[in-house]
């Protein structure tokens, strides 16, 4: 099992970067254990790799930090917990797509504690959550919204960022972005659909329904 990790208060996002890259090249030296670190940002956005620059609509509202993991840009701030995996797939088998599908699962049955179902869409990055109380998209289509959002890097088949999970974050903030370069379709938390959720007790249903992907 990894080694756990609580980082109080709110996390500068360089700082917290470097930490994480560093911890990486030891576990790929094999001189730290396996980690996953949980915790809060101040408000910013984040670019991945596919980042688009006509997605972040409203460049001055927070900083924005290159991440360099996969994706296109995500917001991260208080009320959402973050989680950076830390695993060595040499361990644990050089599957990306089989490890990002774990990670995907992880997160759907930690929302499951709570009754929330949690669901995958192809061609859509994250974990979504169906939205019948709210009007269709004016296709037709049914409205869905965001709850989790997922991207990774991988170094020496060490694995690093990882995935954030809205429990009560200001869901406004998000409009400073087209959060994964998905139009359409909004943004929702715990909190959001009614269910009276801490960060304390997403923290207990990542732990424990970790072991059963991992």
């Amino acid at each position: 099992m990894p080694e756990w990790r609580h980082l109080d208060g709110l996390s500068d996002y360089s700082a917290t970067l470097q930490a994480m890259e560093a911890h990486v090249a030891e576990i790929a030296r094999g001189t730290a254990p396996e980690a996953i670190w949980l915790l809060e940002h101040p408000p910013l956005y984040t670019a991945g790799t596919s980042a688009q620059a006509a997605d972040l609509t409203d460049p001055d509202r927070f900083p924005v930090h290159a991440a360099g993991r996969g994706g296109q840009y995500t917001y991260h701030g208080p009320g959402q917990r973050v989680a950076y995996v830390m695993l060595d797939l040499n361990q644990r088998g050089r599957d990306v797509r089989r490890f990002v599908c774990a990670i995907e699962d992880w997160v759907i049955d930690t929302l499951a504690e709570f009754n929330v179902r949690g669901e995958r869409r192809t061609g859509r990055v994250g974990v979504w959550v169906a939205r019948p109380d709210k009007p269709p998209l004016p296709d037709g289509t049914p409205r869905e919204d965001k709850i989790a959002a997922i991207g990774i890097k991988l170094r020496r088949w060490v694995s690093f960022h990882g995935l954030s999970i809205n429990v009560e974050p200001d869901l406004s903030h998000f409009d400073g972005i087209v959060p994964c370069g998905i139009t359409g379709h909004g943004v929702t938390s715990l909190v959001d659909l009614g269910l009276p959720v801490t960060v304390d007790d997403l923290d207990l249903a990542l732990q424990r329904c970790f072991p059963r992907h991992f």
